[in-house]
């Protein structure tokens, strides 16, 4: 199985380096609105990407494996905070709207490619909250 490791470095402040096993590097922070600063990955940004780059990943996958033709893919994702009594908080819930286009003949093939991705999201399975999906889905000749 394989295992994928991450490494972090305070920088000062509430600001830090991260650099991932696959090679990137960069600079992170608690988000503005907890004494972070703009401009930089926070970790809720990090936890969102996670679920949004899997799930596009999937969506390729899935695509392919479907004979889909795609013509085009985007996805906002969001997540979505609510703040406990304890004064912690968490994520209430996840959204994810994917924008596909493709060719007329693969267009039904794309709601199973929907489930596909969402049964073997590997980030989707290993988070709490719930992933909602809310697809806009075109075709063209």
């Amino acid at each position: 199985m394989p295992v994928y490791k991450t490494k972090v470095v305070w920088t000062g402040g509430h600001d830090g380096e991260l650099t991932c096993g696959n090679g990137p590097k960069m600079s992170f922070s608690a988000p503005p609105s907890l004494q972070g600063r703009s401009g930089v990955m926070t970790p809720e940004d990090a936890f969102v990407a996670a679920l949004n780059t899997c799930f596009h990943m999937m969506f390729i996958w899935a695509a392919e494996r479907l004979k889909i033709k795609l013509v085009s893919y985007e996805c906002e994702a969001e997540g979505d905070v609510i703040d406990l009594l304890d004064r912690t908080s968490m994520f209430k819930q996840t959204v994810l709207r994917p924008k596909i286009k493709v060719k007329a003949e693969s267009v039904g093939r794309v709601g199973k490619a929907l489930e596909w991705v969402h049964k073997y999201s590997l980030i989707a399975n290993s988070i709490k909250p719930p992933v909602l999906i809310e697809p806009t889905i075109e075709s063209e000749p």
